[in-house]
């Protein structure tokens, strides 16, 4: 074959390829032709509107407020859908196979978290979250509670020194907590990140979550083959791998101890659960997340380590950074409302008496009714994670013989369900009182947490150790705004952050 005829046969594949490339885009397109597209450039669509993660919350917002609640957005080289509409949410949350999976976007963090929980495809998925939901049982969480008592103790020494000051950006001393919280319970091991502010580890961990928020706005780092020749892929790969040696070391080291401990305990059923923790060994045996996992089974054998692994990682994500913003955003809305500050504060002096520095208990956490409508109402206006997409499998029908194609990206716009004003009146007013009666709300109305099968697995967890956390600073500090006046500027990237910090003031707490 001449040189020519190469070149000709190459022409007419790629002629071949754009054209069944265009036909399957018309396609798809008129199969979403009853979903309002947002306008935008010809070339670029849409993806000029969100220049900055500040920018985020505000375009979506403005054009689900145009559109009702369902609208098209062209990303160049995504087609989004974003909803805010309960019907199509009940849809999509509810369904056990056609949109378990989650978006492309996910896939980012796949070096590091692997198919672990978060990221894992529906078949994965399944069986991990029935190996992993043991451990957030009950008879687990209580074990936790000290573990909180005692970071919270280092976080309220390290606030002590910001008392009496204008202003004190919260934000890096909860998160920091938060982190010594969950590697505690994860792992079983402290990394004293509180007052080790040069940890590898802890340095990785802020820096995986800032490449993953820009890869998913980049338009130039979405693409691997164009992420491979940026500065951010190369810090990617030695921080992942700082991350991964780190778990694997503890994986093996806590293997080793549990072996020398003879420990055969299965904590697969509610039964054993309460022999290993029961009244008589509950207070003499305590064990991390990574200790149920290393004793769990998949079809009757021990998991692997690389299965462990992407586990132990994927809790390290989601549970840190999350709950850390929530606890920030509490805090700063009870600096900003000062009578629900003095309920909060006459709770936990019912709860607590004349002790304020009695260490909490888990009964304590499960008595702290009004602060878990304050934390509703938080989560309702700041929720940690704004908004989180699903893939679908296959073209789904949903009404009227509107389709919804294989492969739609569909955003879940948690941030705008919480704040319509339609389901929550007066939504920029903080009213945690609003919570006390839901029983005729949509359980799709308030998505903090996500809703049906996949739904956060986490989220007692993360409720009480925001109590605990939020108890201890106001158990021991006056909670006041800013000054000057202080209004978070929002920023939506991995979770929901200020970009202006989240800032109060701090006075002693006169608790006689």
């Amino acid at each position: 074959m001449t040189m020519l005829s190469v070149i000709e046969v190459l022409f007419a594949l790629v002629l071949v390829g754009a054209g069944y490339w265009w036909i399957s885009k018309k396609r798809y397109e008129r199969k979403l032709k009853w979903i309002p597209k947002v306008p935008g450039h010809p070339i670029f669509g849409n993806v000029l509107d969100f220049a900055k993660t500040t920018d985020t919350l505000k375009v979506l917002s403005s054009y689900l407020k145009q559109c009702n609640g369902l609208c098209s957005v062209d990303l160049i080289v995504k087609k989004k859908i974003v909803i805010s509409d309960l019907k199509l949410l009940e849809l999509l949350l509810t369904s056990t196979n056609e949109f378990l999976n989650k978006s492309v976007e996910y896939k980012f963090l796949q070096r590091w978290l692997g198919d672990g929980l978060l990221t894992a495809k529906d078949e994965r998925w399944r069986k991990s979250r029935k190996i992993i939901t043991p451990a957030f049982h009950f008879y687990i969480l209580r074990q936790f509670v000290s573990i909180y008592e005692t970071n919270a103790d280092t976080m309220i020494k390290l606030l002590e020194k910001e008392v009496g000051k204008d202003s004190v950006d919260i934000y890096t001393y909860v998160t920091l907590c938060t982190l010594d919280i969950i590697c505690e319970t994860s792992m079983g091991v402290k990394i004293n990140a509180q007052t080790n502010g040069q940890s590898d580890y802890v340095f990785a961990v802020k820096e995986m979550c800032r490449i993953t928020v820009d890869r998913g706005f980049s338009a130039m780092k979405r693409l691997d083959l164009l992420y491979a020749l940026t500065k951010d892929y190369y810090k990617e790969l030695r921080y992942v791998k700082t991350l991964h040696s780190y778990t694997e070391s503890v994986i093996r080291a806590r293997k080793k101890s549990l072996l020398s401990d003879h420990s055969k305990n299965d904590v697969q059923t509610e039964e054993k659960l309460k022999n290993v923790y029961g009244e008589e060994l509950g207070a003499k045996k305590k064990m991390a997340f990574l200790d149920l996992l290393l004793q769990a089974r998949l079809d009757g054998e021990p998991l692997p380590d690389l299965y462990i692994r992407e586990e132990v990682d994927t809790l390290m994500f989601e549970g840190h950074d999350t709950t850390g913003a929530a606890i920030s955003f509490a805090l700063f809305c009870l600096a900003e409302n000062l009578e629900v500050q003095a309920q909060a504060v006459e709770e936990q002096r019912t709860i607590f008496g004349k002790d304020s520095n009695r260490a909490v208990t888990f009964d304590d956490i499960q008595a702290m009714k009004y602060l878990e409508l304050v934390i509703k109402e938080t989560l309702r206006i700041y929720p940690s994670v704004p908004f989180y997409a699903r893939n679908s499998v296959r073209d789904i029908e949903y009404k009227d013989g509107q389709i919804i194609p294989k492969g739609t990206s569909l955003v879940i716009y948690a941030y705008g369900v919480n704040n319509n004003p339609e389901i929550f009146p007066n939504p920029e007013k903080f009213d945690p009182m609003r919570f006390e009666n839901m029983e005729k709300t949509s359980p799709f109305a308030y998505l903090p947490f996500s809703a049906g099968p996949r739904n956060c697995i986490g989220q007692k967890f993360a409720v009480h150790e925001m109590k605990a956390v939020i108890s201890k600073v106001l158990r021991n500090f006056e909670l006041l705004p800013a000054f000057p006046r202080h209004k978070p500027l929002l920023a939506a990237e991995s979770v929901l952050k200020s970009a202006n910090g989240i800032k109060v003031q701090l006075k002693p707490r006169k608790w006689d």
